[in-house]
């Protein structure tokens, strides 16, 4: 799936004709309605305070797509890496996959083993486990997540997404609240990157798909990974993570940049992975996988 183009001037243009004469986007009046984009008000006015440009934060918030993205926000206070199905990567089918795609993209494979000296073996794992080689990329627009997410540092988000999807769930509420403040900063760094490499790749932010914690594309890259460590692999000059090209050598960048070298036993090798994420039970997977590619 390649990125949408954005258009700002055009889309502003259908603002000011339809939509500015029925509300003020900054307007105290806006708290009695019951569209949903109005518990990112204060998120607005954050960002432009910020720095980003007025007119562009307010035309995507205008995105006629936008939503208050709670039932998805709460995964993020459900779930645990351990109860994952990790082991369904190494079955057969899959392993048979995973030599297939190595076979369809072998040219990519090896020209970025080449440049960067990571292990394709060990590219096609992440890609198998993060996103089955790109077949499950996400439904939901991360830009609404990361939204919604950092929002919750506003009470009145917190409340809506406890009442809603949480109060009656085994979590203490006193949990919640500290996990929630704490999340909401780290989607707003996550949010402002978003924005940020939306704007130089020239694509809409909020049409951008992803998982429930805001991860996007066929490496699964959060956004501010794919702001720095995401490349051009395919030399048509943009970064799109949703071609094959880019998200082979995006991961292939990744783990370069963060310690693999060519030869590393599986003690580095399992540190370089770990930094992708941080769970034992993916990295092993990983490694594994990789072993059972190379037939050893």
């Amino acid at each position: 799936m390649a990125f949408m183009k954005f258009n700002p001037s055009i889309l502003w243009l259908f603002i000011l004709l339809f939509l500015v004469p029925h509300f003020s986007l900054f307007s105290d009046e806006r708290e009695n309605t019951d569209d949903p984009r109005l518990l990112f008000n204060h998120l607005e006015k954050k960002l432009i305070a910020d720095g980003f440009d007025e007119k562009q934060i307010q035309l995507v918030f205008a995105h006629k797509d936008i939503a208050f993205a709670d039932s998805i926000v709460s995964r993020y206070f459900m779930h645990l890496e351990s109860k994952l199905n990790y082991g369904q990567f190494l079955k057969p089918e899959n392993l048979q996959k995973a030599r297939n795609y190595m076979e369809a993209h072998a040219k990519d494979l090896d020209t970025v083993e080449s440049a960067y000296g990571v292990d394709k073996t060990v590219i096609v794992a992440i890609l198998m486990v993060e996103t089955k080689l790109g077949t499950y990329l996400g439904k939901s627009s991360i830009f609404n997540t990361l939204a919604t997410m950092a929002s919750l540092d506003h009470s009145e988000n917190r409340e809506v997404l406890w009442q809603d999807n949480l109060k009656n769930l085994n979590l203490a509420r006193n949990d919640y609240e500290k996990k929630a403040l704490k999340k909401a900063g780290w989607a707003y760094s996550e949010l402002k990157a978003l924005l940020t490499f939306a704007m130089r790749e020239g694509v809409d932010p909020v049409d951008i798909i992803g998982s429930y914690a805001g991860a996007m594309g066929i490496s699964q890259f959060m956004p501010s990974n794919a702001l720095t460590l995401a490349v051009d692999g395919d030399g048509n000059g943009s970064v799109d993570l949703f071609t094959h090209g880019d998200a082979i050598a995006s991961v292939a960048n990744y783990l370069k940049q963060n310690g693999w070298k060519p030869g590393m036993n599986r003690d580095g090798k399992y540190k370089a992975v770990y930094h992708y994420n941080h769970s034992k039970y993916y990295v092993n997977t990983v490694l594994d996988m990789a072993k059972a590619l190379k037939g050893s």
